[in-house]
């Protein structure tokens, strides 16, 4: 039988007996997050699971600490590394040697991929490379962005000192004023893509999601408005939190009300531009007197240093030190929920915190030309700031803080979201080919 050197005797032993084995997958730490929930259903309702981590991610801050906050066993790791393209090859290849062993063995397997992530894109690709399709939780994620003509409009109101927040407000409300056909977050948008046509499942947050992957042709028993699992951790760490010793640690965050950014993505990050736009609105918040809470990441760190910006954040640390607080990012999920709670707008380039921020009833504003959460756009729960100027930047923060207009929309991404995916799943789950629908059964000519 085949062997595999990512699957040592304690998880052979594990799917011994099994004829399902659920594995869900992780590699970063938004995929950790959203995942513990079906994890823990599946391991409740008594099924056989395994977790397999791509390591995409591997910093203790960014997948031990939360793996362990979170309860999650390991059972599998790939272990990859170099450049994108290598990592993304071996996670092809190192999961087709799980599958192997599995499929040698007569089992079916059930590959559980979250997200945009690399790790989703590879793993459901080298999943149907042996006829086996994916869950694909968070389905059908796809970017709007205004207009040209409507961010021109509101972009000349700025520069002419003109620019009125209700008036952009209610226009990004408007599903008329935007637009598909953005190519970022890159490469989420093109993973996301990649993942849905070979998944057997797809678990889509919202019915926009479900819109969008039916009008691309997605076989519409395929696909279910279930919620997002973010929501479930969310309640999670909202409980969680009373451990938090995050005001401890920042005392000058206990009144509230300030601003926590977050900013990542790699078209923010790469592009000297946008990142130098952000990185003055910050200034220019905490000149204003608004507290601003920087939380700065590996690839955040990256651009500080850069770009030039390293002694910009040593000098607003020492002049504002009650009004700029600059941190690395922080491990537990539940000290950013405890934080987010108190916040007075949450702003990022980040899909997780625009759902957060709804989630605890927080005014978000994205530092993105568009989102692929834009359903919170259309609620009124978020704002776009496109990073074309400090200015344009700063006029909608400042709209937002404490905006309680922002805070009226609700949760858009439900509640028991893990229960109604393992329910899909196991609804759907076929004795020999898994989630795979062939033509047959698609057709209805199976015996």
């Amino acid at each position: 039988m085949h062997q595999s050197p990512y699957m040592d005797q304690a998880v052979l032993d594990k799917i011994k007996d099994a004829h399902y084995v659920h594995i869900v997958t992780i590699g970063t730490k938004p995929d950790i997050i959203k995942q513990a929930p079906i994890y823990h259903e599946l391991v409740k309702r008594g099924e056989t699971v395994l977790v397999c981590h791509t390591e995409q991610h591997y910093d203790f801050r960014y997948s031990g600490g939360v793996e362990q906050e979170l309860g999650i066993h390991v059972d599998i790791r790939l272990g990859i590394n170099g450049n994108w393209p290598e990592k993304t090859t071996q996670m092809i290849e190192r999961f087709s040697d799980v599958l192997y062993v599995l499929l040698d063995r007569g089992k079916v397997p059930v590959p559980y991929v979250h997200g945009d992530t690399s790790t989703a894109s590879a793993i459901s690709f080298a999943a149907m490379l042996h006829k086996v399709s994916c869950v694909h939780v968070e389905a059908g994620i796809r970017t709007l962005t205004p207009t040209k003509e409507v961010y021109h409009h509101f972009n000349e109101k700025v520069k002419a000192g003109t620019f009125n927040w209700d008036e952009y407000y209610k226009a990004t409300q408007d599903q008329k004023n935007y637009a598909l056909g953005s190519i970022e977050p890159f490469p989420e948008q093109m993973n996301t893509r990649m993942t849905e046509p070979t998944s057997g499942y797809c678990a889509a947050p919202v019915e926009l999601n479900r819109q969008q992957l039916i009008n691309e042709g997605v076989e519409p028993g395929k696909v279910e408005v279930v919620g997002n699992t973010i929501a479930d951790a969310t309640f999670r760490a909202i409980e969680d939190s009373k451990k938090s010793d995050v005001f401890d640690r920042y005392p000058a965050l206990k009144k509230g009300g300030f601003v926590m950014m977050s900013i990542h993505r790699r078209e923010n990050i790469y592009n000297r531009d946008r990142f130098t736009a952000i990185m003055e609105s910050v200034e220019e918040l905490v000149a204003n007197g608004f507290v601003v809470l920087f939380l700065s990441l590996l690839s955040t760190e990256d651009a500080i240093d850069k770009y030039g910006f390293r002694e910009d954040i040593e000098r607003m640390c020492l002049k504002y030190p009650e009004h700029f607080i600059y941190s690395q990012a922080w491990t537990y999920h539940r000290d950013v929920i405890a934080a987010m709670r108190k916040a007075g707008a949450v702003v990022s380039d980040s899909g997780g915190f625009q759902e957060e921020a709804n989630i605890v009833g927080v005014p978000s504003v994205t530092v993105r030309f568009g989102s692929d959460r834009s359903e919170s756009f259309f609620a009124g729960s978020n704002i776009p700031a496109p990073p074309v100027s400090k200015e344009f930047i700063y006029e909608v923060i400042k709209g937002a803080v404490g905006n309680k207009n922002m805070q009226k929309s609700g949760n858009l991404y439900g509640k028991d979201v893990a229960r109604k995916i393992v329910d899909g799943v196991l609804d759907r789950l076929h004795n020999e080919t898994g989630l795979l629908l062939t033509e047959e059964q698609r057709l209805g000519f199976e015996n």
